[in-house]
């Protein structure tokens, strides 16, 4: 089973009698749903209901939760963390000296015995992958890990959409468990809930194929007109944030979806429920 390091994450501590409380008000998923032994994914949102902050979330023993993020905005998580602290008997620090590994596969016997690991919930049961934040050997790189990830079609902030863009809709949390739609309020509930209830997410994560896919960040384009932007990709994978609406338009007109001047061809993640809209968009935006 392949096991890569990921020096690009750290973790961030929140302990202390109202731990679970704090965060349970200010973010999206649902604590009481969380298991001991899994890694959920979550976001922290702006008041309009827009990603400040993505992450995973897990029970760290002695009533404390860890939120692995990416090392470069940890800083600023742990200073919004704390704005929302007011009175609360909360510790929240970073770990410095933290370590993140990820390991995958479909055919080998998962290391669920071993309690080092996490089970990481964003993938299918049988495309399993899990986490571990003790030092472990690492048999390849994290390219490795990244297009395993891509592939699955599991979208991660930095590398696919950046923060302050995206709502969770977009980046299927709403998909992959990491929206409580049966908590109470949260930072941006109101906007999430809407867009639930009246099933208005026009944009979502999708894989793209091509030959030869270009840079990240390149327009996707139909009749010429952009309808999202390439993501991370490798062996011919990608993922990109594309409006659905104006997809299928172009899957039922026999029209080609092209990125960096080839055409490419796109995929629903199999594990996700959404579908393409039923009725064709029509051309307003």
């Amino acid at each position: 089973m392949p096991t890569a390091r990921l020096d690009d994450r750290t973790l961030i501590s929140v302990s202390g009698p109202d731990a679970e409380h704090f965060l349970q008000n200010i973010i999206t998923l649902d604590l009481e749903t969380l298991k001991e032994g899994e890694a959920r994914p979550s976001a922290l949102l702006t008041p309009q209901g827009k990603i400040l902050f993505d992450f995973l979330v897990s029970r760290g023993g002695e009533g404390s939760l860890l939120l692995e993020c990416r090392a470069e905005i940890a800083d600023d998580f742990v200073r919004r963390l704390t704005l929302y602290r007011l009175r609360a008997k909360v510790q929240i620090s970073k770990q410095d000296e933290s370590v993140v590994s990820a390991s995958w596969d479909i055919d080998s016997s998962p290391p669920e015995t071993d309690s080092a690991w996490l089970r990481d919930r964003r993938f299918p049961e049988d495309a399993p992958a899990w986490r571990s934040y003790t030092e472990q050997s690492a048999d390849t790189d994290a390219s490795a890990w990244h297009a395993f990830r891509i592939a699955s079609g599991v979208a991660e902030s930095g590398s696919d959409y950046a923060l302050g863009d995206a709502f969770p809709h977009d980046v299927l949390l709403d998909q992959n468990g990491g929206v409580g739609f049966r908590k109470g309020c949260y930072v941006g509930q109101e906007v999430v809930s809407r867009m639930q209830h009246r099933g208005t997410a026009r944009r979502r994560v999708l894989i793209v194929s091509g030959q030869e896919l270009p840079e990240p960040g390149t327009d996707i384009l139909i009749n010429g007109r952009p309808v999202g932007t390439l993501g991370s990709n490798a062996g011919g994978k990608g993922l990109a944030i594309l409006r659905i609406d104006k997809v299928k338009d172009a899957l039922d007109a026999g029209v080609p979806i092209v990125a960096g001047g080839a055409p490419v061809s796109v995929a629903i993640p199999r594990w996700a429920a959404f579908a393409y809209p039923a009725q064709a968009s029509g051309e307003h935006d």
